[in-house]
């Protein structure tokens, strides 16, 4: 890819240079992605929802203004197509993923995998609103003050929801000690 940064290709996109969105895109797909399946409960849901983070963005680049980082106004489209992909669709259980191939039951594999899907499905449970803030935060590992900007919340509030969610992780683990504070970053 180009040496021209995220602002740079997103003002080209914005004036109509294809070459500059299609850089743009192919450049955080994955990002976009690996936040919609965490956001999410159910890997085609987070596959819509990245499709529509994508068009959104394509979309609306004119609408970047610069004053943030794009990946921080990236967040957010992304954030909110997978919160609206989440009310379209109803609930279903998160399901239950087969070991890799060649995963020999008896090895640590088994057990990494499996805690895993433990954590997962522990995400998958909690509210909305601590959901996210935690994807952020320590699996996305942007600050307080990216966060709040997505979220268009107060860091304060970012800051609880992320610690109400780091509780109720814990619980839903097993673990009633508290967790480590993370550092803001």
């Amino acid at each position: 890819m180009g040496d021209r940064s995220d602002n740079e290709l997103a003002r080209a996109a914005a004036i109509g240079d294809a070459g500059a969105l299609d850089e743009l895109l192919a450049r955080h797909v994955d990002r976009i992605h690996a936040l919609c399946s965490r956001v999410l409960r159910d890997p085609q849901d987070a596959l819509d929802a990245t499709q529509n983070a994508l068009i959104a963005i394509a979309r609306g680049v004119d609408r970047f203004d610069g004053r943030a980082a794009f990946t921080t106004w990236m967040y957010r489209v992304a954030t909110n197509a997978a919160l609206d992909e989440g009310r379209r669709r109803s609930r279903r259980p998160v399901p239950v993923e087969d070991l890799p191939a060649g995963a020999d039951p008896g090895s640590g594999t088994e057990i990494v995998v499996g805690a895993a899907i433990d954590v997962h499905a522990a995400l998958a449970r909690l509210p909305e609103e601590f959901r996210v803030a935690v994807v952020l935060r320590d699996l996305e590992d942007l600050d307080y003050a990216e966060i709040a900007s997505i979220l268009g919340i107060p860091p304060g509030t970012v800051r609880s929801r992320i610690a109400r969610g780091r509780a109720a992780l814990a619980e839903l683990l097993g673990n009633s000690e508290p967790l480590p504070e993370r550092p803001n970053g």
